[in-house]
């Protein structure tokens, strides 16, 4: 059983839409879309779309225990943080310096990231996708 406190945190709005998909998930997509002779340029996949209170409806159905949100602040607040993230680690050799995450939560938090028009999941009807709810259940 997951132990700690059961809060799923987020920064800003508890029902801004997440695109949402596993490594695996997104590699077995890539490799049908490699081998497909009419592949568009561009493709959008998700294997869920979820909000933060989604996400922690999803976390307590997998786990069969209540989780609650947990918002320190807005988006403001957050990119901040990141500003003073990258002054104290300006210039780390880690592939991915902590603030890159930080700045990847924001935008997918702020809207700016999540994919406009049909999601194309269907295009390759033998691929499954699977859930937040899936993933947290297998992961227990």
């Amino acid at each position: 059983m997951l132990a700690g406190p059961r809060l799923v945190l987020y920064w800003g709005n508890a029902d801004q839409p997440l695109d949402l998909t596993t490594m695996q998930d997104t590699a077995d997509f890539t490799a049908a879309a490699a081998l497909d002779p009419g592949t568009p340029r561009y493709l959008r996949v998700a294997g869920e779309v979820a909000s933060p209170r989604q996400l922690r409806e999803a976390a307590s159905a997998a786990t069969g225990r209540p989780y609650r949100l947990l918002r320190p602040g807005g988006l403001g607040l957050l990119s901040t943080l990141i500003s003073i993230t990258k002054t104290l680690v300006p210039a780390s050799n880690d592939v991915f310096p902590p603030w890159q995450g930080m700045q990847y939560l924001r935008n997918m938090l702020s809207g700016e990231a999540k994919l406009q028009g049909p999601l194309d999941n269907n295009r390759y009807p033998g691929l499954e996708w699977t859930t937040v709810r899936a993933m947290l259940a297998a992961n227990r």
